[in-house]
């Protein structure tokens, strides 16, 4: 006879017909509901232990209480939505590792209270966002220590996703070695796993680690798998491992696909290897199927996107001898890619090509034809397309009256009036104008001095366009006065003049033109404005940083070094940053000066202050460290270092060299510097012996000062009777 076996529950049964509902434990008396206890039972005078339900546990507590009353069957508001989704295990796992912060003791002796986690549960917390992914390999761990439980599949590719949210991807990548080492052995499943999230993420190289993983574990890869490793590899431009792993293919006795052939040959189109992709073309005619015409559309707008414009046609010409059809898209793409490439006889080729196939002509190939059009300079051409397209239901957006005004234009004084027309016709069909459209109107019109016809398109501005009139005409003028050119600088001071008679005026439109005008030697102009703006132009348009900025620049210019020194003193009293150009030319004109101790002091300023300050001042400060040594040698290897890196001496590193040699008493050392400078032909005659000149006066100035503070530091200063000079 068998011996009786003994089961072991915990808590309540389910109550049956024949057995009511009982409460007890482990090898207890059953004590039904209702009943007296017999006569002979003692019961035990210590209270009853509490054993932990997770069904009463309230997350809101910082100690968990349990609670006799049975669980209301609402949740507390404060749940999130993601915790209300969770089991109420796997809420309490989440919410005590949250709550702690760290692995440590009382973690553990929290979940101990837990009897057992299933796998499921576990697959549960470790997929939660409530758990902390740095956490989830030592949840892992301590659930894998449980007596007699064994991690499901689920649970490894649970933990391998927990690594990658937190970026622990080389950790990740080991899960199947812990499988292994768990007498579980991973199946093809969870390389796929890993090789998904490698690839969402943009890391070719480690799809290309785990899928060579995968092949030692003895896992074939299926075909599917194998093009999503091509991909990833082809998006990460690693052309070449994509390759070897396409012949793994062959190597495995698989067929391949024809998306396994066209993802290898949009990378080699865009990689330019159009004679490797064409023998690709053949070898998918043999053992998969014949390219259809979404193939060489693929392998069109992959050559557009890369820019190979040349290579368009090639495929065109292929597409031809293999016997396709191009349909609507492929030839889109086409006349797109040759219209960028300057081939506007080809496109419209293709063009009318379409036109007789009845293909309906997106509004992107009309753009693209009438952009072409008008940058050769055929303006009649385009408006003919462009009444060719309305004709056929389209409306043109704004990128095309953009190119369409701009041609007109450029074309003659008539062609200006067909393009304000065109403006209006934009306007009527509920377009906004940008900056794009009205620029070339107004460059026309300050050409041509037609100023009543800029003053009404600029109040048409105001009264249509969202974004102020003033940040366009800042625009205009930096358009204007970008080219560099002296009569359309000179031009645009003129315009200027006549806008702020109409109240068209702000200090970015001040600065632009002081700006522009230095750079065409129009200092006295500059200069003028500037005294415009502080004198009598109001509060409105007082000078700020970008000003004084540009101003110092013509004070220096015009030998004004007081004027340029009070207004960098202005720039550092209203805590301003002065701009790296102003800084260069208050240093060059300090040089100038023979104020050497001051131009320096500005070279510190500089780079304390400016992110990316002159290479030129970075290596005056290294040539003042080399003349502490006091030797000519050190101080030649900096100019040398200097040169090779494309910098050459300005006045800043000679007036470096005499004021860093001057301090340490080597003038003699100073002079082999110059000598060897003046050998190389770097330094002229003249200039050796001015340079020379300011190193004595440098000298006799750093001594006087010596002998004027040891004076002054002994109490003696008083007695000594200084001559008038």
């Amino acid at each position: 006879m068998a011996p009786s076996k003994y089961y072991f529950f915990y808590g309540r049964r389910k109550p049956s017909q024949s057995r009511p509902i009982v409460e007890g434990g482990l090898f207890t008396n059953r004590k039904t509901r209702g009943t007296v206890l017999p006569p002979l039972y003692k019961p035990n005078n210590k209270p009853p232990t509490k054993t932990f339900n997770p069904d009463l546990w309230n997350p809101d507590c910082i100690t968990p209480k349990m609670q006799t009353k049975t669980h209301s069957s609402s949740e507390p508001s404060s749940l999130s939505s993601a915790s209300r989704k969770l089991s109420p295990i796997a809420r309490y796992v989440c919410d005590t590792i949250r709550r702690h912060g760290t692995w440590g003791p009382q973690v553990l002796s929290d979940l101990n209270k837990l009897h057992r986690v299933p796998p499921s549960t576990v697959t549960e917390i470790l997929k939660s966002s409530l758990l902390n992914p740095s956490l989830s390999s030592r949840f892992f761990n301590w659930a894998t220590n449980q007596k007699g439980f064994r991690h499901n599949f689920s649970c490894y590719n649970a933990l391998a996703c927990c690594l990658h949210r937190a970026n622990r991807h080389r950790a990740a990548d080991q899960v199947p070695d812990l499988m292994r080492a768990h007498n579980k052995e991973p199946t093809s499943k969870q390389f796929e796993l890993l090789i998904r999230l490698h690839a969402e993420s943009g890391r070719g190289l480690r799809v290309h680690y785990v899928y060579q993983k995968m092949r030692e574990f003895g896992c074939k890869p299926s075909v599917f798998v194998i093009n999503r490793v091509m991909d990833a590899l082809i998006r990460t431009e690693h052309i070449d491992l994509a390759m070897a792993v396409f012949e793994d293919i062959d190597r495995d006795g698989l067929v391949p696909e024809g998306i396994s052939f066209m993802i290898l040959v949009k990378g080699l189109c865009r990689e330019g290897r159009l004679d490797e992709a064409f023998t690709l073309l053949g070898q998918m005619r043999e053992k998969a199927c014949k390219p259809d015409v979404f193939a060489y559309t693929a392998m069109l707008k992959a050559l557009v996107s890369s820019e190979n414009f040349n290579g368009c046609w090639k495929v065109w010409e292929e597409m031809e001898r293999d016997g396709v059809h191009p349909d609507a898209m492929c030839c889109t793409t086409l006349v797109g890619g040759l219209c960028k490439a300057g081939e506007i006889e080809k496109a419209y080729g293709v063009f009318k090509e379409m036109k007789a196939d009845v293909f309906l002509i997106d509004r992107s190939v009309y753009g693209s034809l009438i952009s072409s059009f008008v940058a050769m300079g055929k303006v009649a051409f385009a408006c003919g397309l462009l009444k060719e397209m309305n004709d056929s239901g389209y409306r043109a957006d704004l990128s095309i009256y953009n190119s369409l005004i701009e041609g007109l234009c450029d074309a003659n004084e008539n062609g200006v009036n067909k393009a304000y027309k065109l403006f209006q016709i934009a306007i009527r069909e509920g377009l906004v104008p940008s900056f794009l459209t009205t620029n070339p109107l107004l460059l026309a019109y300050a050409d041509a001095n037609r100023l009543d016809d800029m003053f009404m398109l600029i109040e048409q501005m105001s009264r249509l366009g969202p974004q102020p009139v003033e940040d366009n005409l800042f625009k205009f003028f930096s358009f204007m006065v970008g080219k560099g050119e002296k009569q359309r600088v000179l031009k645009s001071l003129e315009v200027f003049k006549a806008l702020k008679e109409r109240g068209y005026c702000s200090v970015s439109i001040y600065n632009i033109l002081i700006s522009g005008l230095h750079k065409v030697r129009e200092v006295k102009s500059a200069l003028s404005l500037f005294e415009e703006m502080e004198k009598g132009s109001g509060e409105a348009f007082k000078p700020d940083a970008f000003t004084y900025s540009n101003v110092i620049p013509c004070f220096i210019d015009e030998g004004e070094l007081k004027e340029a020194c009070s207004l960098y003193n202005k720039l550092k009293e209203m805590s301003w940053t002065p701009s790296v150009p102003a800084y260069c030319s208050l240093v060059k004109g300090l040089c100038r000066d023979g104020e050497i101790d001051a131009a320096i002091l500005l070279v510190r300023d500089c780079l304390g202050h400016v992110t990316s300050g002159p290479l030129v001042f970075k290596y005056t400060l290294n040539i003042l460290h080399a003349c502490k040594s006091g030797k000519a040698d050190k101080v030649i290897e900096v100019l040398n270092e200097m040169m090779q890196q494309g910098c050459p001496p300005e006045d800043v590193i000679y007036c470096a060299i005499i004021g860093g040699m001057c301090r340490h008493g080597n003038v003699e050392e100073a002079r082999k510097v110059f000598a060897a400078m003046r050998q190389r032909n770097l330094l002229s005659e003249a200039n050796l012996a001015l340079y020379d000149k300011l190193l004595i006066e440098h000298l006799t100035k750093t001594t006087s000062n010596l002998v004027h503070c040891g004076l002054k530091f002994f109490g003696l200063e008083s007695k000594i009777k200084w001559s008038q000079s």
